[in-house]
């Protein structure tokens, strides 16, 4: 692992619980990293240790090889060779995006500062635009121009914290795809905040969930929404319930008895007696539930939101488990109505009955 944190605790004077506490995650070379998690949960305060910005109360931090932060020990933010990018660009309005991009690279040959600043205003798409002011260019280019000066000192670890948050909804996921595609021509390696899951599923080879300064889980965004570690992750990653279940052994497999039917795909699920009685609570994502007339489970539709191509229907049963599905927008039926619907899960994950 390049980036390799380890059992890392980081506190602050004037509260009593640790801000970081117990995270270990790694990223190899070229890979790139996002931490998501609640407001409050630590992921900014965990991006600033790596950056050498927050003094480490307990575990390490290692950057190919070298620990760059423990207790008594804390290597200078710029002899870490890290690259950071904010969430307000931090630009120089008066200075050129050409010399803006330059600014971390004074100390070359102007010649080689000139080449540098190409490369990266090129790998960026803003080639050819050293002399315009920052005041010339969109959100979207501004950022572009904070990450060519990032890249252009070529560090060996790139930091972005919320980069994306000022600007709006679409260009946010668009510019995520984007700055995925420039930190990979690069070859280089990230770790990411941000409080948005389309933007951390984009650009995330890994992402790790945080909550009250503990990491839940570190793993890639499928393994997240179908594989979830635990009960907070289930509940903060996609659209879903938990849904009471019994798990009963028929033969040489388990099945899990719901209010919507027999889930049955359970292979690796936990045995009934993991859970007293084998009762438990069974991961329910929207795309687990599917819209069939002939189905013999009906459900009330109790609210309703439109996403363009499918609606994200909010349904409750008759014995008054509510669930979540989503629908073509073609099924466009009433607030009120009654549908039939069924299961169809891929993934059985099981938590203790909360």
């Amino acid at each position: 692992m390049f980036l390799e944190v380890s059992q890392l605790e980081v506190r602050y004077a004037n509260r009593p619980q640790a801000a970081v506490q117990g995270v270990t995650l790694g990223l190899a070379a070229g890979e790139i990293g996002v931490l998501i998690g609640p407001s409050g949960c630590g992921k900014t305060t965990l991006l600033r240790a790596v950056a050498g910005l927050e003094d480490v109360a307990g575990g390490s931090i290692r950057l190919g090889g070298e620990v760059v932060g423990a207790p008594g020990r804390s290597v200078l933010p710029e002899q870490r060779r890290i690259g950071m990018v904010f969430q307000d660009y931090a630009l120089f309005p008066h200075l050129t995006v050409g010399r803006n991009v330059a600014f971390g690279i004074h100390d070359l040959p102007r010649g080689e500062q000139a080449q540098r600043v190409r490369e990266a205003l090129d790998l960026v798409g803003l080639a050819g635009s050293e002399a315009r002011f920052p005041h010339e260019l969109s959100g979207g280019q501004q950022q572009r121009v904070a990450l060519a000066r990032a890249l252009a000192p070529r560090p060996r670890l790139m930091l972005l914290d919320e980069p994306f948050s000022n600007l709006d909804v679409d260009l946010r996921e668009r510019l995520a795809h984007e700055v995925r595609g420039i930190l990979k021509t690069a070859n280089a390696t990230a770790l990411f905040v941000t409080h948005d899951q389309l933007e951390a599923f984009a650009i995330g080879d890994r992402i790790g969930v945080l909550e009250s300064g503990r990491l839940h889980q570190w793993d890639d965004a499928y393994a997240l929404y179908h594989r979830p570690a635990t009960r907070f992750v289930a509940d903060f990653i996609g659209h879903g319930v938990f849904a009471p279940a019994t798990l009963v052994q028929q033969g040489s497999h388990v099945v899990a008895r719901t209010a919507l039917g027999d889930l049955t795909d359970i292979d690796g699920c936990l045995l009934p007696s993991s859970y007293p009685r084998g009762e438990c609570d069974v991961l329910l994502r929207a795309d687990d539930v599917v819209h069939d007339d002939a189905a013999p489970v009906r459900a009330r539709i109790v609210r309703k939101a439109f996403r363009g191509s499918e609606f994200l229907y909010t349904l409750e049963l008759e014995g008054g488990l509510t669930v979540m599905a989503h629908v073509p927008s073609h099924h466009d039926h009433a607030m009120g109505d009654w549908i039939g619907i069924r299961p169809q899960v891929d993934h059985v994950v099981t938590f203790p009955r909360g």
